[in-house]
């Protein structure tokens, strides 16, 4: 993976992030935490297809490995609403 596709993976887990924030009503953190919920978003979600015996709705192929856009989504919505029960308002 070169670093032209590393930029457009960081870009697209930080749209999937920034979509499970605002579907989940989280607004704390900038850029960098929208990054990192996708990418944590797209573990959980992989995983609860996994779990669930769910197919891959839709991915994007980002230097030969796939990511997956509506279960990163998915998981991004489940784990920020996990951190909201937990934090402080």
């Amino acid at each position: 993976m070169g670093l032209f596709e590393f930029l457009v993976l960081l870009l697209v887990a930080g749209i999937c992030g920034s979509i499970g924030q605002s579907i989940a009503g989280y607004t704390r953190g900038g850029c960098i935490v929208s990054i990192v919920l996708g990418f944590i978003g797209a573990l959980i979600g992989t995983w609860m297809s996994r779990q669930l015996g769910l197919p891959e709705l839709f991915s994007v192929s980002i230097g030969g490995e796939p990511f997956p856009i509506i279960w990163s989504i998915i998981g991004s919505v489940v784990f920020v609403t996990i951190l909201g029960l937990f934090s402080k308002r």
